[in-house]
């Protein structure tokens, strides 16, 4: 007999970490008319008109309200194409991202 010992090959899968989310947060102001705002979430953000109403109050009475979550690059994106809207039309709409908790 052989004095070779075999050893068992293991195979490692590497983890991979989902990505980090990050909130699209609508921010209230004195100046966009609602329903501009509810128009925006539809298109942007693919709300019904419950949601979206639902969305732009919260907003409206607390000052700011967390619209979706999104990675990264997807959040800044519509982010981005909301406020632009708003902007486009002469309003102060603003959207921000930040990391979820």
């Amino acid at each position: 007999m052989s004095d070779t010992v075999i050893t068992p090959r293991t195979r490692t899968k590497p983890k991979t970490e989902r990505p980090r989310l990050h909130k699209v947060i609508l921010v209230n102001d004195d100046y966009t008319p609602r329903e501009f705002v509810v128009a925006v979430l539809k298109a942007v953000f693919r709300m019904n008109e419950q949601e979206s109403y639902r969305v732009m109050i919260t907003a409206h009475q607390k000052g700011v309200c967390v619209v979706a979550v999104y990675t990264r690059e997807v959040a800044e994106t519509k982010a981005t194409e909301a406020t632009e809207l708003g902007r486009r039309e002469g309003y102060p709409l603003m959207f921000t991202t930040e990391p979820e908790e």
